[in-house]
């Protein structure tokens, strides 16, 4: 029996594997899709957040700027009060209650001061707020333009990140 070689071996010609499925991805690809959605997730949070500060310090901002017209004109403790009661708010909303709440006079312009007035609510044109309210009229040395600056810088900081 004689057989010829090629027969023999029954050689085949080289065949390549077929193309990669779509579907289902390989394991990577769903770790690098979960990566993907928790950064997305993480993402939108820190936008909503920044959203949300940015917004509340708008309004904030909105409403000294309308007290602050009030107090160039009118220059009464009413309006002295309004700014003190919105410093207030916005404390309460930044810092716990239980230290907040109790505050009045020296020490709630103490605590401003800590808290981002630099000295400007004990020593500068804030120690207005801890007597001004109270007073049937506002004397004429009030530094209307120096409380506006510093409670607007006061506003400014302490909207910036919510605790």
């Amino acid at each position: 029996m004689n057989v010829e070689p090629q027969t023999a071996l029954q050689l085949r010609n080289i065949h390549l594997p077929g193309a990669a499925a779509f579907w289902p991805p390989a394991p990577g690809w769903w770790l690098v899709a979960l990566v993907a959605l928790l950064l997305l997730g993480w993402g939108a949070v820190v936008a909503w957040r920044r959203y949300r500060i940015h917004r509340q310090r708008n309004r904030v901002l909105a409403a000294l700027a309308e007290l602050e017209s009030g107090l160039g004109r009118e220059r009464t403790p009413e309006v002295l009060a309004r700014i003190s009661i919105l410093l207030r708010r916005l404390a309460l909303m930044q810092f716990p209650r239980e230290r907040v709440a109790p505050l009045t006079g020296r020490t709630w312009l103490a605590f401003l001061d800590e808290s981002g007035g630099g000295d400007g609510f004990c020593h500068g044109p804030g120690q207005v707020l801890a007597s001004g309210p109270y007073q049937r009229s506002l004397a004429r040395d009030v530094d209307v333009g120096g409380l506006s600056s510093l409670v607007r810088a006061w506003v400014t900081k302490n909207t910036g990140v919510l605790r």
